[in-house]
């Protein structure tokens, strides 16, 4: 992907690879790979590209900055339009949110009422590129200036049913053979046909009003194009459930599973919302993998709800930088995100979609006011509870049954008292203060940095508090429901009545972001006033480490499904076949077996022996393999993963087990 290039439109990207000849198509791959290295030249909204001697191809983007049509792109070759390049020019370019024609330029809500939806390049980046996966939306990045809210006391309702029309269950079975043929083509075969393949299902399905397929599809797509072109955010792990969440919505969708939540929506509609008073909570960089970087400001009204105010762009990690103090537009912007995070706005006016969400329409007005601390009003509410009951709630929806509903819980922010144990690694180790009981044994947990990037704070941050065991702090920050006991901060703040905690400067205002703000050595209490802390029980050793809280993720026989399951989608089936062949001689399905996943062991052989699984015709030839079959192997395998996964991260937030 070429971030300078403007996005295209995905059925545009699919039009261009199918007009080519089969010859055409074994060179597109390479042919992509060589043009995103190639110089683009703006020529006012138009963008040019020369690919070589005779040809040159000119993108000519609509008002919303987007390819949305094939006659705005042109090759001055002689075999344009069916050529080889326009469709790898194409192919280089970010693939668009599908209703970013439906955004006004200031990011406010249209006219009609309705606002666009969008996926985790926003949400998975601000969460350290975790996951990104808002079922039912529009992928792209939030626009500018737009309020996410995250209703921390939101009741989930029934589940709605529809019946489905003819037409939509043909598009979610020619959907879910698309993915069928990706995930046996794996990684390295599933190049731009095999994705314009999967494109063209996506816009049928976006046609037949399956939203949330649509969007999942897209996503899919994204984690290909990262994996293949081995972007530095591109974690496999994402893929695979990016991968999960395409076969597990268009499976059921072709079963003509009734469930409202599984068709998704294509637009939010706004309702009146009345007056809002928001208080701001912290700054959170935003870096993704598709290129976009900005900022999110989190806030917290009166009542306790919590929004987001999110600046999110093309421009990758400077804009993540330069976006801690860009200008809020909201209402009357003169409020920069900096200021937000430590001060306040009165919102009146406010437009509220269905989840929480804010609109910043034109009768939006804004009135900066004083912020409060993280000791009164509202956020003192965050630190009354014990760090158990909050992950609990943040954990209770199973991540295969409505993957929007779980990504909402799992983000929520928490906050918690800590002290420092240790570091690990590049985590620290920490104990919980329990509200009430300061000095009692709370739960050990592992602190990660939010983001990793060099140009942000997170870890240098980490190696100024690693240099203090026996640091009291107040953290808020968010889990992370894939690693065991594991809270990502965004902010802290000192604690009262001790020495033992930070001494920050009076403009940060009692708190410090993370990702922005650099502690230095003065903000630091002395090393003579610091206590000394007790040694964390010993535990069996970890990457070479000692005193760790254990993983019983990492520890479990688990891996060994979890290994297969990813290298199905990096390596496609012949790479899950080799087990089969050996008769496990391994032994990963014995010792799963031994440990009592007799379920993993029986799915994994299933998977593999699916994977092998080949037809003989009359003649004895043998014949192409099954992928739907195989697929839904690998889509049981998945599910399970997941659900378990999730169980024994669950586990280890208890008081009983975490730590011991």
């Amino acid at each position: 992907m070429n971030a300078e290039l403007p996005p295209a439109a995905p059925d545009v990207v699919a039009a261009a690879v199918e007009s080519l000849t089969s010859r055409l198509r074994k060179k597109l791959d390479a042919a992509i790979e060589s043009y995103t290295a190639l110089p683009v030249v703006a020529d006012g909204t138009a963008r040019r590209v020369r690919c070589g001697e005779d040809a040159e191809v000119t993108l000519a983007p609509g008002p919303s900055g987007t390819v949305t049509d094939a006659d705005q792109v042109v090759c001055s070759c002689l075999l344009a339009p069916r050529c080889l390049h326009r469709a790898a020019v194409l192919g280089a370019c970010p693939l668009a949110d599908t209703d970013t024609e439906a955004d006004t330029e200031d990011g406010s809500a249209p006219e009609d009422g309705s606002a666009p939806e969008e996926d985790s390049h926003a949400g998975r980046a601000a969460t350290a590129a975790a996951v990104d996966a808002r079922t039912g939306t529009g992928p792209g990045a939030p626009p500018t200036g737009e309020i996410v809210a995250e209703p921390e006391d939101a009741v989930a309702e029934p589940e709605e049913t529809v019946p489905l029309t003819e037409a939509q269950v043909a598009a979610a079975s020619e959907l879910w053979a698309a993915a069928a043929a990706v995930l046996a083509a794996g990684v390295p075969a599933a190049g731009a046909v095999p994705q314009a393949e999967l494109l063209r299902a996506a816009h049928t399905a976006r046609l037949a009003g399956l939203h949330r397929a649509e969007a999942a599809a897209l996503r899919v797509v994204r984690g290909l194009r990262g994996a293949r072109a081995r972007h530095d955010g591109h974690r496999l792990a994402d893929l695979v459930v990016q991968v999960r969440e395409l076969l597990l919505t268009t499976g059921l969708l072709a079963a003509a599973d009734p469930e409202r939540a599984l068709i998704g929506t294509a637009r939010r509609s706004y309702r009146p919302g009345g007056s809002l008073r928001v208080h701001g909570v912290c700054r959170e960089p935003v870096i993704a993998a598709t290129g976009y970087g900005g900022v999110v400001t989190h806030v917290v009204s009166d009542d306790g709800r919590w929004f987001s105010v999110a600046d999110v762009k093309p421009g990758g990690p400077a804009r993540a930088q330069g976006a801690a103090t860009a200008t809020v537009t909201l209402g009357s912007g003169s409020l920069n995100h900096a200021q937000l995070a430590r001060g306040g706005l009165l919102i009146s006016g406010a437009t509220v979609s269905s989840d929480g969400r804010l609109g910043s329409g034109k009768g939006v007005r804004a009135t900066p006011v004083t912020g409060r601390s993280w000791t009164s009003g509202p956020l003192a509410a965050l630190f009354a509870r014990p760090l158990a009951e909050a992950v609990a709630e943040r954990l209770t929806v199973a991540p295969g049954a409505d993957p929007e509903r779980a990504e909402q819980a799992a983000r929520e922010l928490v906050g918690c008292d800590l002290v420092l144990v240790g570091a690990a690694g590049e985590h620290l180790i920490a104990r919980e203060l329990p509200p009430g009981r300061p000095d009692a044994q709370g739960l050990l947990i592992r602190l990660a940095p939010s983001n990793g990037h060099p140009g942000l704070a997170h870890t240098a941050n980490f190696r100024r508090l690693a240099s203090r065991p026996g640091l009291r702090l107040r953290v808020i920050g968010r889990l992370d429901p894939d690693r065991a006991a594991t809270l990502r901060p965004l902010a802290v703040a000192p604690l009262a009545d001790t020495e033992a905690t930070l001494r920050l400067p009076a403009e940060w205002q009692g708190r410090a972001d993370l990702g922005y703000d650099r502690l230095e050595g003065a903000h630091l209490p002395p090393p003579d006033v610091m206590p000394v802390m007790p040694a964390v029980p010993a535990v069996p050793a970890m990457g070479g480490l000692s005193d760790v809280p254990p993983d019983p993720l990492a520890e479990a026989p688990l891996w060994r499904l979890r290994r297969l399951v990813e290298v199905a989608v990096s390596g496609g089936r012949r790479a899950v076949a080799e087990p089969a062949r050996d008769g496990d001689r391994s032994g990963g399905e014995a010792a799963m077996r031994r440990s009592g996943f007799h379920t993993a062991a029986d799915l994994s052989a299933d998977l593999t022996a699916e994977a092998d699984r080949r037809t003989r015709d009359v003649f004895g030839r043998i014949g192409e393999a099954d992928p739907d079959r195989y697929a839904r192997a690998w889509l049981a395998a998945a599910v399970y993963l997941a659900d378990v996964e999730r169980a024994l991260v669950k586990a280890t937030w208890q008081p009983e087990t975490a730590g011991s």
